[in-house]
């Protein structure tokens, strides 16, 4: 019996690479993208080839992923929905139980041969369970239904803010409200909603943590301590603006080679790549990642079915999301927050669940309406 799953297996990869069911579009920018941030990475590291082959291992393991996960009808995906999203949040309470503790921060689990954060799995295991729970149902949804999507969304945005990681919860949070939000919901209603979460916000910052304060604080008046709250917007600031209009070129940045801009392979990449490039590679950086968040929408508005329309949404406004906060940030217009900028800075988990991502988008493109 093992022989033959053993077969049936081989089969299906010899499928998938002979026959890949992709977007060429979406995957020729996915794949600029990625040039683009091993050449930023080789740059902002020093040439460090042990993090470039790594981060160069994650993208090929992500591409493997998108060609396998593109062969699986939405259906299959749809059916598998709860299940998922059932041992993300097991996962989570794993986390909770005897999770690795880095930084002051539990938000591990140690396999042993590796470690992962499994809030990461949450960033598309989210939207997945919005969109399987509103398929079946009448849309617009009525109120019973967006306080049970609330309920969905609250339960793991709360396990991953108590790790604590605010920037992920938030991030959670907003997959599974795109979800909410493109199913049709009136314009009174989101303004309701919105008015709500504005109302908490004043009970919510005394739950926030010492440091998540500061960071909102610092971001008001980051001179106030520019040795050391400030010092991250501060040389990031300083970074951005030395890039003038066309950039100090590849390699040729001061502020991450002199070890002024911290966590300059990570969060703070965008503003190594801003010093390069200037104004002229951020703008054509923007584009790029325009040119993927429309094609992701595309996608969307050429599914064939409520689950899989949302869901392709929610993936590429939550891509957007991840852009413009990490922008944001990297600009001094947002707080300091743990999201990096995708495809470009380092990190393992984060590139592998945003290509899981588009292994969906390119699923359920494969079984678009106008398919034949």
């Amino acid at each position: 019996m093992i022989d033959a799953l053993q077969a049936r297996f081989l089969r299906f990869v010899r499928r998938v690479m002979t026959r890949p069911r992709i977007d060429l579009p979406l995957a020729f920018g996915l794949f600029l993208l990625a040039l683009v941030g091993l050449a930023t990475l080789y740059s902002a590291s020093g040439g460090n080839m042990a993090m470039i082959g790594g981060q160069a291992t994650r993208f090929v393991m992500g591409g493997m992923l998108v060609l396998l996960i593109s062969r699986i009808p939405p259906p299959v995906l749809r059916s598998w929905t709860p299940w998922l999203f059932a041992a993300s949040v097991v996962l989570l309470l794993m986390v909770a139980g005897f999770g690795e503790v880095r930084s002051g921060s539990k938000r591990w689990l140690n396999l042993g041969v590796m470690s992962f954060q499994p809030s990461e799995l949450l960033k598309l295991t989210m939207p997945m369970m919005v969109a399987w729970y509103l398929h079946p149902r009448q849309l617009p949804p009525r109120w019973k239904d967006i306080i049970m999507v609330g309920i969905l969304i609250g339960i793991p945005a709360g396990l991953i803010a108590e790790q604590p990681d605010l920037g992920t919860a938030l991030l959670v949070s907003a997959a599974g409200a795109f979800a909410l939000f493109l199913s049709g919901m009136a314009w009174w209603k989101i303004g309701s909603l919105l008015a709500a979460v504005g109302a908490m916000i004043p009970v919510a910052w005394h739950f926030l943590h010492d440091y998540q304060r500061n960071r909102v604080l610092t971001l008001l008046d980051p001179e106030s301590d520019p040795l050391g709250k400030g010092w991250h917007i501060i040389q990031s600031q300083i970074a951005v603006g030395s890039g003038g209009l066309f950039g100090k070129g590849w390699q040729h940045g001061t502020q991450s080679r002199l070890d002024f801009l911290p966590e300059h392979t990570t969060d703070f990449i965008f503003a190594v790549f801003s010093e390069e490039f200037g104004l002229v590679g951020v703008i054509c950086l923007m584009l790029l990642y325009a040119f993927i968040i429309g094609r992701c929408l595309w996608i969307a508005m050429e599914a064939r079915d409520t689950y899989s329309r949302l869901l392709a949404g929610a993936i590429g406004m939550s891509f957007f999301v991840y852009v413009f906060v990490n922008g944001g940030m990297v600009a001094g217009m947002l707080p300091v927050v743990g999201v990096p900028m995708p495809l470009v800075s380092y990190g393992g988990t984060s590139a592998v669940s945003l290509l899981t991502g588009f292994g969906v988008l390119m699923s359920i493109h494969a079984n678009r309406k106008t398919h034949s």
